[in-house]
């Protein structure tokens, strides 16, 4: 709608210009005549002055206009004008609320080639027309407007009924993903892995993980679609026992890569936010360090009085693609699962409360994020 009104604007403004133009163009014309008999006037008086140049050397005057004479070099001979700058190639041109009419003498009186008449504009003529430009101008944006927010509404239409159409998708998958998701992991942490041989405690796992990975993407889904009806319940949340809980969460996922984990965590940092939602930050940078890591690579985790730090020793983001990690749907490895909606529920998050999110990176070298309060 801002590029239609801009657009629109243009347009009107080189309307306007050229209604100004020709609104100009035509007070010139009605001045032309005028004009003309006030130079006929000066140039009889030039004459007198030339033929009697003995008696009398005093440049006509006359009270209703100025005048210039220039030889026919365009050099200035005498002038009266209010300026010194004159074009002697227009025959009539309005400048500085001032009209100049130039004429080519039959004759070289005073050895002149060209006579110059100044008059002053018609009064407020140019307020007159800027007035009517405003007035038009307002109410024929105005009708553009208006034509146009229809014809954007219609025209954006398909887009509102296939984001709708996403939206309810979304909502009646992550539905339906609920229950199936919490029945797989319920009924899996009532089985006694210690009492099954080792290849079925490995199924075990593999199905472990693979149900906690849907989980934590219905989670994400969830926050997706519903984040703006979620109301938010701060508490004072512990970081220490929480990055241990998501830590064990993703316990079977470390594993799994054969991930060496190393913890630096500081005791009594408590941050007073909703809970499940700190906890989806972490989750998701958790998942993204462990999903885009190497077999046998390595996790630091660290926790300090001023913030949190995970840093992994993984595939590394472009330095010029590091600004656009927070993007929707951004992603930058296609090898590995995700819809790249991870890193902008975390820059979602963080924005309502107020944390700082930065991201170092090093193709091939691992990547490291920081949340600092």
């Amino acid at each position: 709608m801002f590029l239609y009104a801009f657009l629109a604007l243009l347009i009107l403004a080189f309307v306007a210009f050229l209604y100004y133009g020709l609104e100009r163009d035509l007070m010139l014309q009605n001045q032309r005549e005028a004009l003309s008999n006030l130079t006929n006037e000066q140039i009889v008086r030039l004459k007198s002055l030339h033929v009697n140049l003995d008696k009398e050397q005093t440049y006509p005057r006359d009270e209703r206009f100025n005048s210039a004479i220039y030889d026919s070099s365009l050099k200035q001979i005498f002038s009266t004008l209010s300026t010194t700058k004159v074009n002697l190639y227009e025959d009539i041109y309005l400048k500085n609320a001032h009209i100049y009419f130039i004429k080519e003498l039959e004759s070289y009186y005073l050895g002149a080639r060209y006579i110059v008449i100044e008059v002053n504009a018609p009064h407020s003529w140019d307020k007159k027309v800027f007035r009517k430009l405003l007035i038009y101008g307002a109410v024929i944006f105005g009708i553009l407007v208006v034509i146009g927010y229809f014809l954007l509404g219609l025209l954006l239409r398909p887009m509102r009924d296939t984001i709708s159409l996403l939206d309810r998708f979304i909502k009646d998958t992550t539905h339906e993903l609920n229950t199936p998701v919490n029945a797989i992991l319920s009924n899996i942490e009532m089985i006694d892995t210690q009492a099954l041989d080792e290849n079925l405690a490995k199924k075990i796992k593999r199905i472990t993980i693979a149900s906690k990975t849907i989980s934590n993407l219905y989670d994400d889904l969830t926050y997706l679609v519903l984040s703006h009806q979620i109301l938010s319940q701060d508490v004072e949340v512990d970081l220490k026992l929480l990055i241990e809980e998501r830590i064990e969460y993703f316990s079977l996922l470390f594993e799994s890569k054969k991930i060496a984990l190393s913890i630096e965590l500081q005791e009594g940092v408590v941050l007073t936010i909703d809970r499940k939602k700190i906890a989806k930050l972490l989750d998701n940078i958790l998942s993204n360090a462990i999903k885009y890591n190497k077999i046998g690579g390595t996790i630091h985790i660290s926790l300090t009085e001023h913030g949190i730090e995970i840093r992994d020793g993984g595939r590394g983001i472009e330095k010029s693609k590091i600004n656009q990690v927070f993007e929707r749907y951004s992603r930058f490895d296609r090898s590995v699962g995700g819809f790249g909606i991870g890193l902008s529920i975390v820059a979602s998050i963080a924005k309502e409360y107020a944390l700082h999110v930065k991201i170092d990176s090093i193709l091939e070298e691992g990547t490291t994020v920081r949340i600092t309060w």
